[in-house]
């Protein structure tokens, strides 16, 4: 099977889901490419304490703990 031919029976079945299992659905989909495999991340992820500290450095910006651009860099 083609990946046209993937990506339409995909489409054709998402048609037919109720409300939660679309939701569902949508979920994986986004799970798997949220863990797709990248050689440039997974370089990264390698890193000792990269992973962690990019969770924090999410957390805090979720949180809007942030420094403005113009005060860690006075040339931009």
């Amino acid at each position: 099977m083609t990946k046209s031919q993937m990506r339409k029976r995909i489409s054709d079945q998402l048609r037919t889901l109720s409300d939660d299992r679309l939701q569902a659905a949508y979920h994986f989909i986004e799970y798997l490419n949220e863990h797709e495999s990248n050689p440039a991340t997974e370089e990264l992820l390698s890193i000792k304490g990269f992973g962690s500290s990019l969770r924090r450095a999410e957390r805090q910006a979720a949180l809007g703990k942030t420094v403005p651009l113009a005060k860690v860099r006075r040339d931009v």
